[in-house]
């Protein structure tokens, strides 16, 4: 297909693409290139949506490069739609959502909502326990934290493949599960899409060919960060079914309330995270396999991924990648931005990743430089997006007044946790983002570039401090009355400088 060259309308800007790029965006500040077809960092969508009403979408990746002068669409892969005149950036989504990807009507686990997500990673590392994992959950409990969903992350299996619980460090897996539901918890397991090489399950899925191939026609063997692992084709039938019956097994078996569904990075043709060139069995899509990993978690009521093609629309959790512990886009400040093209590209139920940041394995290291005052602001900052997570636990890295800030912003959560349900239940409905930039709700009043506070739904709107040492921060109401939680009205439309100490999370209601 030939390039498709688009001319900027006067004050227009894109979003969409890869949510990674959200601090980047809108597109048209300056000068852009992203090729879709080479995507493997986080959630991604064929879809660019602009304020001015117009949006493009493939069923197949493209690349795209966005400047001052317009939008051009490079390397197309597929057919690609390019739909006008929709006004808005909320009607373009409305188009395309209700056209290309339109909501499943499924809700996640009314917990999310609610309460924190609670992951073993940090404290526990590559080390989980039945034992580590009772006690975390009494801790968070003795430490004035509601139960909420309780993460077992990696290394509490057999091995990669075989998934089921290791007898040695879980010798009565029911009975924990039990015991955690019994304190109000609901349980998640890590899965990845890899199978070790030298374990009995490899045997048989490479006998009942289930594995994918390189170029010998030998199972694929790919690099990745726990070491080098074949991978499961899900894009097959029967290699989906086969994930599915370990998924159903834990369920039946042990209680388990939902998975974990960590990477699903796609496998490229001669990238270099394999161990030679990949000559598929059959034709594929570019980026299918990351597709149908994803698709496996559809119809779980609890079920996260970190990565995911298409698939907007649907009842799962969108957790953002990996962020560091630092203040700037690598960190708390690219949490707003990359949410907000959630949102934009159907992924209703978004997290911002582990609060804190620093998930890279040196966070526990004597080296590592701990800020408190990030750990309080990311907290604030996580704690009224739709999903919400904790793994380094806060009353072992705070005390006295910010451990009290940090467990204020959890009790607002679970106050207004009704609210969030039941925005939760209408994007379900109507597909329309929880999380939102003023961009989609006030079109055409200068806000196209607000991407450090967000609205959730039409009617609260959450003004986040994420710059190191402020205590006070520019908040732009849109027109109407917003009455903050220090019951101060504010009538807009209006920017104000509110003062926002570490103890303050800025929040508004709007009452008329």
């Amino acid at each position: 297909m030939n390039n498709i060259s688009i001319t900027r309308l006067p004050g227009e800007y894109w979003w969409g693409g890869v949510i990674n790029d959200g601090s980047f965006m809108p597109f048209g500040q300056t000068a852009y290139t992203r090729d879709l077809r080479v995507t493997d960092d986080n959630q991604a969508s064929p879809l660019l949506l602009s304020n001015k009403g117009r949006y493009i979408w493939s069923e197949e990746p493209f690349a795209f490069h966005v400047d001052e002068n317009g939008l051009s669409i490079f390397d197309i892969a597929g057919e690609v739609v390019v739909e006008e005149e929709l006004s808005t950036l909320q009607g373009a989504y409305r188009h395309a959502a209700g056209t290309h990807f339109p909501p499943s009507e499924q809700v996640p686990d009314a917990l999310v909502f609610t309460a924190p997500q609670y992951c073993t990673w940090v404290e526990m590392f590559y080390n989980p326990t039945q034992d580590r994992i009772i006690r975390y959950a009494e801790s968070i409990l003795a430490n004035g934290l509601p139960p909420g969903v309780l993460i077992i992350d990696d290394n509490w299996m057999k091995d990669y493949g075989m998934w089921d619980f290791d007898k040695h460090r879980f010798p009565n897996p029911r009975e924990m599960i039990d015991t955690l539901h019994g304190m109000g918890f609901k349980v998640m397991l890590w899965m990845c899409p890899y199978v070790s090489p030298d374990c009995t399950m490899f045997k048989e899925l490479r006998a009942g060919d289930l594995l994918l191939k390189g170029v010998d026609n030998a199972p694929l063997i790919r690099h990745w960060w726990n070491g080098y692992s074949a991978v499961v084709d899900y894009t097959k039938e029967e290699g989906a079914a086969w994930f599915k019956r370990q998924m159903d097994r834990l369920i039946t078996d042990y209680g388990v309330d939902g998975f974990k569904l960590d990477a699903g990075e796609p496998i490229l043709s001669g990238g270099a995270d394999t161990t030679q060139p990949v000559a598929w069995t059959r034709p594929l899509r570019l980026l299918e396999d990351c597709e149908a990993y994803a698709n496996l978690g559809v119809g779980y009521s609890l079920v996260e991924l970190r990565m995911c093609w298409k698939l907007g629309g649907k009842g799962l959790i969108q957790r953002q990648r990996d962020k560091t512990h630092t203040w700037d886009a690598t960190g708390l400040s690219g949490l707003i931005p990359n949410a907000i093209v959630q949102g934009l590209l159907g992924y209703a139920f978004n997290c911002p990743d582990m609060i804190g940041g620093g998930m890279d394995g040196d966070i526990n290291s004597p080296e590592f430089h701990f800020d408190s005052e990030l750990f309080v602001r990311y907290t604030q900052c996580a704690a009224l997006f739709p999903v919400m997570q904790f793994s380094m636990a806060p009353w072992r890295v705070l005390n006295g007044e910010e451990l009290t800030w940090c467990l204020d912003a959890v009790r607002l959560r679970s106050e207004l946790g009704p609210e969030l349900l039941a925005l939760a239940s209408q994007a379900a409905a109507d597909g329309l983002p929880i999380l939102r930039s003023l961009e989609f709700e006030y079109p055409d009043c200068g806000y196209e570039l607000v991407n450090d506070q967000f609205l959730l739904g039409q009617n609260l709107l959450v003004a986040p401090v994420v710059v190191k040492g402020l205590t006070s921060r520019t908040v732009v109401f849109p027109e109407g009355q917003w009455q903050g939680e220090d019951g101060n009205i504010i009538n807009g439309p209006t920017e104000l400088q509110v003062d926002a100490p570490l103890s303050r999370l800025p929040w508004y209601r709007k009452i008329q």
